[in-house]
């Protein structure tokens, strides 16, 4: 009797055994059997661990899902899973296989939430001896079905998809723009030479109510240290002429100032104070 009889008088493997990683412990050895690769080869007889006497087979039961229960995948081996962390609608650790690839686990993990960075994915390796990390614009395969984008992943590593609008802090402040004062988030942006500074608003979220927006400033601290100019926001909707937009280079800061305090609100307030001064005096008066 074979392991294959022995396995088909007790009915056989049930569904979710792990049929990849069948131990066999024999006259004090214990060697891994992967079914699953027997049979594609066609099941070569010789390659069968020898049962004898005594011989116990254990087959182990596949995880289940992370978000159901982790009590069994975190006793699953760590040398035959995948991490996911971040942005993950099911982040955990999840059995994988050499025959499966990137997007098995990305799906195993119910996808990436609606506030996934999906253009900066980073897959640790951790089958070499060495430091490696892999990066990952899923954006990019999405528009080119180009399957060599995706990276190779095996047993052990590690897969990152981080949050919309945290990037930047693993960007050095010289690629970053930063943006400052009355916008809805205000921080700092990851800025290229394509980008002008209407995307960068748009990044921003837009000046807010209080914006006073005929006065944006731009310090250009990357080439002209400390140099500074205005950009009227207003004028420039009224003609979109592009040569009205000001140069801006990865190391600037954009700053809208608060409307509240602008020369014109303050010239408003104080003779909005005048007039209830006068008001009250007048009021006083007739009593």
């Amino acid at each position: 009797m074979d392991l294959m009889d022995l396995l088909a008088h007790v009915g056989g493997p049930k569904g979710r055994a792990d049929t990849s990683k069948i131990e066999v412990a024999n006259g004090g050895k214990t060697v891994v059997f992967n079914l699953d690769e027997f049979i594609k080869k066609g099941a070569p007889q010789s390659e069968l661990p020898y049962i004898g006497a005594g011989a116990v087979v254990r087959v182990h039961d596949l995880p289940q899902d992370p978000s159901d229960n982790k009590a069994q995948w975190v006793r699953q081996s760590s040398d035959a899973s995948i991490y996911v962390f971040g942005q993950v609608n099911a982040p955990g650790r999840y059995r994988f296989t050499n025959e499966m690839h990137f997007l098995d686990i990305l799906s195993a993990a119910d996808g990436p939430t609606k506030d996934a960075d999906i253009h900066n994915i980073r897959v640790t390796h951790r089958d070499k001896p060495y430091a490696k990390v892999s990066r990952l614009n899923l954006s990019t395969y999405f528009e080119t079905g180009d399957e060599s984008i995706l990276p190779l992943v095996k047993p052990g590593d590690t897969i990152y998809v981080p949050e919309k609008n945290k990037n930047w802090l693993d960007k050095p402040k010289e690629k970053t723009v930063r943006v400052l004062g009355a916008v809805k988030s205000p921080g700092r942006y990851v800025f290229n030479d394509n980008m002008t500074i209407l995307d960068i608003l748009a990044e921003a979220g837009g000046p807010d109510e209080r914006a006073y927006i005929s006065k944006i400033s731009i310090v250009n601290m990357s080439c002209c240290q400390g140099q500074a100019r205005t950009f009227d926001l207003v004028e420039f909707s009224k003609t979109a002429d592009i040569r009205m937009l000001p140069v801006l280079r990865a190391g600037d800061t954009v700053y809208v100032p608060d409307r509240r305090n602008s020369f014109a609100e303050q010239a408003r307030l104080g003779l909005t104070d005048i007039f209830r001064i006068v008001s009250t005096i007048a009021i006083i008066g007739a009593l």
